[in-house]
């Protein structure tokens, strides 16, 4: 019900738009639509992996590597997949609901899901090319231990651990 209200309300908010200035609507639309088809292969290459890795991967497995009972190590495993993965937020958060779905713990994604978005292993030589490499390497590590206080945070909210 809350998806169609906010279709609705968007449609309605175009229309608006369109009326008070037609040009700058079809520009934005455009844009909007350039920056779909963009995002468009890396969304549905992530999407599918994590769908065929589902498949592949039966949810008793998913569960011990990272279920709930993983434990830390879970945690630490996940949290290292985070931090050398690079696949941005839009992708992250439905992947997450997938692997909880699967079977993951909730202490595990959150691990996994905070160094995604905080660590960039793969995105350091960026980072240090503008940022300098002690920063660049004190916030990688500061982010990466970060995830394990949101894990455990995640942990006590959701499990009461």
């Amino acid at each position: 019900m809350l998806n169609t209200a906010l279709y609705v309300v968007t449609v309605v908010l175009l229309i608006i738009s369109y009326y008070k200035d037609k040009k700058k609507t079809k520009m934005s639309l455009k844009k909007a639509w350039k920056a779909f088809e963009n995002i468009l292969p890396e969304f549905l290459v992530v999407i599918l992996l994590v769908g065929v890795l589902l498949a592949v991967v039966n949810p008793d497995v998913i569960s011990k590597i990272i279920g709930s009972d993983s434990g830390w190590v879970g945690v630490i495993l996940a949290a290292i997949v985070g931090s050398i993965t690079l696949i941005p937020g839009f992708v992250a958060f439905p992947t997450a609901a997938m692997l909880l779905q699967g079977g993951a713990g909730y202490m595990q994604i959150g691990a996994f899901v905070s160094t995604l978005m905080m660590v960039g292993v793969i995105t350091m030589p960026v980072e240090i090319k503008y940022f300098g490499q002690k920063i660049t390497i004190y916030r990688n590590i500061l982010a990466f231990l970060f995830s394990f206080v949101v894990a455990y945070i995640i942990g006590l909210v959701v499990t009461g651990i």
